[in-house]
């Protein structure tokens, strides 16, 4: 990891981490990737896209285990950075990540929803530092999600 200045931003900061800021992910289905209404950005549940594909399918407790969804919300979180970059064209223009909604498609008996959504709890806190990127955030665990993946987030971003 390279050294950086208190200047960085949070695009230094991504690259700094060894990761990848990766072009905005477009909609499944019908709406849209997020809704600006005054100065708060609204950004629909994301998945965890690299290279055109959804990544990290399965269920939490049986076929992925807890570490490997903490990646899958790393990588979803990275997304939903791409589709804020695309919608306010730098990202040191976020005042605050306001709130996450973390689902993880888990067994009944899986209990760590928490730590899971530390995986974007964590990349956020290092990447807008931590008096832009601390937030409120739920996480709990559902049967399924679009299209078998692990975890989707969704968030509400003041800009």
């Amino acid at each position: 990891m390279r050294r950086l200045s208190d200047r960085s931003t949070p695009e230094d900061r991504i690259v700094a981490l060894g990761l990848a800021l990766p072009q905005a992910p477009s909609p499944i289905a019908t709406y849209t990737t997020v809704v600006r209404e005054d100065s708060l950005l609204y950004v629909a549940g994301h998945g965890p896209w690299r290279d055109g594909e959804l990544r990290y399918k399965g269920t939490v407790g049986n076929d992925v285990d807890v570490p490997t969804a903490q990646l899958s919300a790393e990588l979803v979180t990275l997304n939903m950075l791409a589709t804020l970059k695309a919608e306010l064209g730098e990202l040191s223009k976020l005042r605050r990540v306001v709130k996450l909604l973390v689902l993880v498609a888990c067994t009944p008996e899986f209990t760590e929803h928490h730590v899971v959504a530390n995986g974007a709890s964590d990349l956020l806190a290092k990447v807008l530092g931590p008096d832009v990127g601390t937030h409120a955030r739920s996480a709990f665990g559902v049967p399924s999600l679009p299209a078998g993946i692990s975890v989707e987030i969704e968030g509400v971003f003041a800009c």
